[in-house]
C-alpha cells in the first residue's frame, strides 16, 4: 500500500482541479440554459415530433457529464478538507455539504426529471402530431428550472470560495 507524504501533497493541485471542473460545469449550464434551449424554442423545433428524441439525448449526455463534473468537484473538496490547516476547515465542510447537494441534483436531473420529461413528450401515435404539451410537462419544467437555480447558486458560492483561495492555499508541506 503506497502513500503519499505531506511533502508530495500540493493543495493547490486539488483546487486547480476543483476549480477547473466546476467553471466548466457553470459555463456548460449556462450555454446550454441560455443559448441552446432559447434558440431551440424560437426557431420553433420544441413543437417538432422529433423533439422529444432529440431533448432526451442532449440532456441524457449532459446529465452524465454533470454527475462527472459534480463526482470530481466532490472528491477534491474532500482531499482539500483532509489535509488543510483548521482555518479552511469550517468552510470546506460547509463546501463539501453543498457539492453533496449539486450531486444529489444531478442525480434527480439524471434519473428522474430527465426520463419523467422524455416519458410525457414521446408521440405513440404516428399519424398525429404532438398538438399540445402534457399536463404534467410544465411541472417538470418548473421543478428542473428550480432546481437549476440552486445548481447555480450553489456552483457559484464553491467557485467564488476556490477563486478566492487558490493563492492562500499555495502551502507547502
Amino acid at each position: 500500500m503506497a502513500t503519499v507524504s505531506k511533502l508530495e501533497y500540493h493543495p493547490t493541485r486539488w483546487l486547480t482541479l476543483v476549480l477547473g471542473t466546476l467553471a466548466f460545469w457553470m459555463a456548460g449550464s449556462l450555454i446550454l440554459d441560455f443559448v441552446i434551449m432559447p434558440t431551440m424554442y424560437v426557431s420553433g423545433m420544441m413543437e417538432e415530433t422529433g423533439f422529444t428524441a432529440t431533448g432526451m439525448l442532449i440532456f441524457s449526455v449532459f446529465n452524465r457529464v454533470e454527475l462527472v463534473c459534480a463526482a470530481v468537484g466532490l472528491t477534491g473538496l474532500i482531499a482539500l478538507a483532509m489535509n488543510l490547516p483548521e482555518k479552511f476547515s469550517n468552510r470546506l465542510r460547509t463546501l463539501t455539504g453543498l457539492s453533496l447537494f449539486l450531486l444529489a441534483i444531478t442525480m434527480i436531473y439524471t434519473y428522474i426529471l430527465t426520463p419523467q420529461m422524455s416519458a410525457l413528450g414521446i408521440n405513440l401515435n404516428l399519424f398525429n402530431g404532438l398538438a399540445t404539451i402534457p399536463d404534467g410537462m410544465n411541472q417538470l419544467h418548473w421543478s428542473y428550472f428550480i432546481l437549476e437555480l440552486i445548481k447555480l447558486s450553489f456552483l457559484g458560492t464553491i467557485l467564488a470560495w476556490c477563486y478566492r483561495n487558490h493563492s492562500k492555499l499555495d502551502l507547502t508541506f
